[in-house]
């Protein structure tokens, strides 16, 4: 994920990299990294152990990745340990390339800039470390560190202060020997290593900036390298990848040489350079990396161009020295101080500008609306260095082309660009304070950028963008300057930190509350409830966050016309809805405002032609309407639009139902939830024909659920239950007779549409109970005897019916059998649901009878069942249904071994319960829902000893029988679940004696050659446990030790062939006969 703008440029301010800082005060693996450097000579020639060391070395560096100077007193030993390996004439070039290796770990850690200038340069080192690099091999991708590395060391070596052609000793007075000079010879590599496509090329272009700005070498091969670099890109394509890295060397060693060198030196050079780049048009490339390059070398002749001057004009805020505020603190200076005279600046600044500026700034301009982010800020960058250099007007109308960006006809990419360089000229002090009039109201319009397209929003680079742009501002002007600007830049912070949808425009927006100015109205107290970390959950900071903050007087208006305005016509169903969410938590902070002012803006959107403006609309009114009636509830006081509203609310879902039609599946739960809290506000509205329209809503859309799409009908279905059981909870109960929705809905059962017997099946059970209440006897089990897998659906929707239905009547028994859940009636309830209990259908989807069998639970089937969730819901809705104590057996597996240990005496009840438990697992044979749990119960009952009776004697009948029917259940299987299983239960019955045991161990044996190398690892440690708890199956001490050995120590995970061997040898000890491998053979006709 690309760097957020905050972070690129404040990578210390944030919280959490504070706090990860604050846990490093020291290189405190220092010894660690001594013994990994000191073992190189050991472990270069292996390669496992050669990788592990890197890493382990690379886990040591990267912890200082945020702290890279606490390695500053150890870098030196560092190096030197590994220069002296790579000296040392004895290191194999193994060693050396691993010595290099990790001098670029260190340098990646600590940054190449810091980390060279540690490097050897003396004379002595220029010949050798020339030398080594051109025995490299530039196409060797293994060994690109080390190039790297003697590159940036070369660069140091440069650095000496003597002409190089004392370096070329007699070459000059011996013409006949065939030697290039020392200069010629780092020229080449330097030319050669810019066209390489690894990271030695950005080491090349360092190399280039230290030795072509030397004195002899400028003199002699300055021009001769800027041609060959002008000719370069002339000549080369960017088609071919080749071509581009060749592009991207070239521009890399321009932007560095007109960085580090002399203005005098390169100004004659710069306008040929500029033209060039113009012919070649680099900001049309399509390679982001040679825009980008494009960008930087523009802007450094931008920088070439103007003389090196800091613009007196420019606005300065004081002294940054905390030392030097805290001795002036006694002393009262005006701010204007600070501040220079502008009329006499601008007579000063009276100079010619060269006309190729003009050019500069409109590129650097252009590269502002790129459409990649590197290029855009380096771009805002060179604006901000370029603009410091001139004149007042003209740097003011650099400001005024910054601030077209800020155009709704512009892109996202202009709008974040010219954020970054807004940032930039404040942060310079460019930006005077004369222009915050016209810069704050832009800012405050990016905080807020968002712009859909597709499926997908543009924008939240921007608003980060536009974070950064605060934080710059609060750190270059006096707190005066921004005083007037505060609140308004205070509110439109707050609404990104809690409003914003991108996680990193909240985080940034957080981080600037806390101004260092304190300016920010109650910062402190915002900032601990909306800190970097808290405002992570979008939830907490809609409900729990916003309406904390809406409690000062300052920001509650600000919040709630926010989301009335952005978020309740956001194009994010989850956003509009956690907006009219959070508008009914944040009523109760303006009551007044919400019933006067917004629900007044809210009606007309409601009725629109936008379709999500209308659906969050209408939601947003609902949850308003609702929150006015619990706050008059709570105060005792007249609902405010109890009489106001009502021909609103009438004329509002008028409009609804008319549009229906247009994006119904998102408007009917809007609709269905609106008539849910009018409902539940109890607006006044008896005998008004809307209820009318109101009901027709909710049958419609019960009655239509086929009609409508997969992923919205349950949202449908569940919006349209809930406002009818409030809408007959509040306009049915004091007329009972007005609607007979029972007799309908049961008529509805009928249709031959599963979707809408489900929705009407659903519908009775969201009655109230004075309208069942005298129909109960109608109210009959509907489709939950059809096993027919498509009528899953309508099993499950009757059996939750059912429920509510006799959980909403009550329970009496000796009650009326048509009003209450009695003995007269009590029992094909029961048959209905406990039916529901043997609903294993399954299609496509796997068991859909599953949704049918939480329903209701039998207490026989809670011991065996197999899925937690199925035994603690049965406990649920006996609780519900029968307002029962705890279940009849609590703890069914501890009673049944407590039943089977009080039996073990009667070798007839024993046997008769091993008979019935081999039936059950014969009947159910490879039925994986019955026999892989009954293998686990058989498991825990071998363990628990309960057949001990059966162990002592021969080969008793139970355990032939039971090992053929396991044998029988596994074989050909491929379920890991099952295997795992039948191996528990094999290594349990290993306490039987006589042939049952020599039989289970050839089985065990078998699975310890299976295809899968899971099942053999798992049998392998499966049999090792069996040996050490059943210490009679081996008498030999040694045997058992060898075997136990083996099992401990092959790798069971390897290729059948070994551990075939190593199974036969386990055979042998064992004493059983060693398994025959069977060859399939293929019959050919003739």
């Amino acid at each position: 994920q690309m760097m957020s703008a905050m972070e690129a440029v404040c990578d210390g301010e944030e919280p959490e990299v504070v706090t990860e800082a604050c846990l490093l005060s020291e290189f405190s693996e220092r010894g660690e990294a001594r013994a990994l450097i000191n073992n190189l000579p050991d472990i270069h020639h292996d390669t496992v152990s050669r990788e592990a060391t890197i890493e382990k070395f690379v886990v040591i560096m990267d912890r200082y990745q945020e702290q890279p100077h606490l390695l500053d007193p150890h870098l030196e030993w560092m190096l030197n340990m590994l220069l002296e390996m790579i000296r040392n004439e004895k290191s194999p070039p193994p060693m050396v390339h691993l010595c290099f290796k990790f001098l670029y770990i260190i340098s990646k850690v600590r940054g190449y800039k810091i980390f060279m200038q540690l490097f050897p340069h003396e004379v002595s080192d220029v010949q050798p470390v020339l030398d080594l690099l051109c025995r490299q091999d530039p196409k060797d991708t293994e060994t690109w560190e080390t190039r790297y590395i003697l590159l940036l060391w070369l660069s140091m070596t440069c650095l000496i202060p003597f002409d190089l052609s004392r370096l070329d000793g007699h070459l000059s007075t011996d013409p006949g020997l065939n030697r290039e000079s020392i200069m010629d010879r780092i020229l080449a590599v330097a030319k050669s290593f810019l066209r390489v496509s690894d990271k030695s090329r950005d080491a090349a272009s360092v190399l280039v900036s230290k030795f072509v700005t030397r004195p002899d070498v400028k003199q002699k091969r300055l021009g001769d390298f800027l041609d060959w670099c002008l000719t370069t890109i002339s000549q080369t394509s960017e088609v071919t990848m080749e071509g581009t890295v060749t592009l991207d060397g070239a521009l890399q060693s321009l932007a560095q040489l007109f960085k580090h060198g002399k203005r005098d030196d390169f100004l004659q050079y710069a306008p040929t350079v500029l033209q060039c780049l113009n012919q070649k048009r680099i900001a049309e490339s399509n390679q982001a990396t040679l825009r980008k390059l494009g960008v930087k070398v523009v802007q450094r002749l931008g920088l070439t161009f103007l003389k090196p001057r800091l613009a007196k004009w420019r606005y300065q805020r004081g002294s940054r020295s905390l030392a030097v505020n805290l001795a002036q603190s006694s002393v009262t200076e005006s701010v204007e101080a600070t501040k220079p005279d502008l009329e006499s600046v601008s007579q000063e600044e009276d100079y010619d500008i060269p006309e190729e500026v003009e050019n500069i700034i409109e590129q650097l301009l252009v590269g502002l609306k790129d459409k990649e982010t590197i290029v855009r800020w380096s771009s805002a960058k060179g604006i901000g260095r370029v603009t410091g250099r001139l004149p007042k007007q003209l740097a003011d109308d650099v400001v005024e082309s910054v601030l077209e960006c800020f155009s709704f006809q512009e892109t996202d990419n202009a709008w974040h660009g010219g954020c970054l360089a807004l940032a930039e000229l404040g942060r310079r002090g460019l930006l005077l304070p004369s222009r915050l009039s016209d810069v704050v109201p832009l800012i405050i319009k990016a905080l807020t950028y968002d712009e859909k397209r597709g499926a997908c929003s543009l924008g939240s680079n921007v608003r980060d963008a536009a974070c950064y742009v605060c934080w710059a501002f609060a750190r270059a002007y006096e707190p005066n300057e921004l005083k007037p600007y505060v609140n308004q830049i205070a509110s439109a912070l707050v609404i990104a930190t809690v409003f914003d949808r991108n996680i990193t425009c909240r985080k940034a927006a957080s981080v600037n509350i806390l101004s260092p100015q304190g300016t920010f109205p109650h910062g402190i107290d915002i900032l601990t409830a909306a800190d970097y970390f808290t405002v992570g959950n979008l939830n907490n900071c809609y409900l729990t966050i916003s309406v904390y903050i809406a409690g000062f007087e300052e920001y509650t208006k600000p919040l709630i016309d926010h989301l009335v305005a952005m978020k309740v016509n956001h194009w994010d169903g989850v956003i509009r809805e956690l907006a009219t969410k959070g508008l009914h938590n944040l009523t109760i902070q303006a009551p007044e405002y919400m019933a006067n002012t917004v629900l007044p803006q809210l009606l007309p959107m409601a009725t629109g032609m936008d379709l999500h403006r209308r659906h969050g609309a209408i939601l947003a009114c609902a949850e308003i309407t609702h929150a006015l009636y619990e706050l008059a509830t709570q105060n005792n006081r007249l609902h405010p639009l109890s009489i106001e509203a009502s021909p609103n609310h009438n004329f509002l879902l008028f409009n609804a139902f008319v549009s229906l039609g247009f994006g119904g599946e998102l408007m009917r739960p809007a609709v269905c939830c609106l008539i849910e809290k009018l409902s539940l506000s109890k607006m006044p509205f008896k005998d008004d024909p809307v209820i009318t329209g109101w009901q027709w809503l909710i049958d419609d859309s019960l009655k239509n659920l086929h009609l409508f799409s997969s992923g919205a009908r349950r949202g449908i279905q569940d919006a349209a239950l809930s406002a009818l059981a409030a809408l007959c909870l509040q306009y049915y109960q004091v007329e009972p007779g007005v609607a007979d929705l029972v007799s309908q809905y049961l008529l509805a059962l009928e249709s031959p549409e599963v979707l809408m017997r489900c929705g009407c099946t659903l519908a009775l059970g969201s009655l109230p109970p004075f309208m069942i209440r005298g129909k109960l006897q109608k109210v009959r089990p509907h489709n939950v005897s059809s096993k027919a897998a498509s009528l899953t659906e309508a099993r499950r929707d009757a059996a939750t019916a059912m429920s509510q239905v006799c959980v909403a009547v009550g329970v009496c028994a000796q009650g009326s059998p048509d009003r209450v859940l009695c003995e007269g009636n009590i029992r094909p309830v029961y048959e209905a649901l406990l039916g529901c209990m043997n609903d294993y259908s399954t299609d496509s989807r796997g068991d859909v009878g599953a949704c049918v069998q939480r329903m209701m639970c039998c207490l026989a089937q809670q011991a065996a069942e197999k899925i937690d969730r199925y035994r603690a819901h049965a406990g649920t809705v006996f609780l519900r249904l029968l307002h029962s104590t705890d279940p009849a057996v609590r703890y069914s597996s501890q009673s049944l071994f407590e039943y089977l240990k009080g039996i073990q005496q009667d070798a007839t009840v024993l046997q008769q319960f091993g008979d019935t438990l081999l039936r059950i697992f014969r009947d159910n044979l490879r039925n994986d829902r019955v026999s892989v749990p009954l293998l686990k119960m058989v498991d825990q009952i071998l363990a628990n000893g309960c057949f001990d009776r059966f162990a002592s004697e021969e080969s008793h009948p139970f355990c032939v029988e039971l090992l053929a029917i396991c044998k029988e259940e596994i074989r050909k299987s491929k379920d890991v679940q099952k295997l795992l299983s039948c191996i528990a239960v094999f290594c349990g019955m290993v306490q039987f004696k006589g042939d049952v045991r020599e039989k289970v161990l050839v089985q065990l044996l078998m699975l310890l050659c299976h295809p899968f190398p899971v099942i053999r690892k798992m049998t392998a440690s499966q049999v090792y446990e069996m040996l050490l708890t059943y210490d009679d199956v081996i008498d030999d001490d040694q045997v058992l030790a060898d075997v136990m050995a083996s099992l401990s120590d092959t790798n069971w995970e390897s290729d059948i062939a070994t551990v075939r061997t190593h199974r036969n040898q386990l055979c042998d000890w064992l004493g059983v006969p060693r398994p025959i491998l069977v060859t399939k053979v293929t019959h050919l006709g003739d």
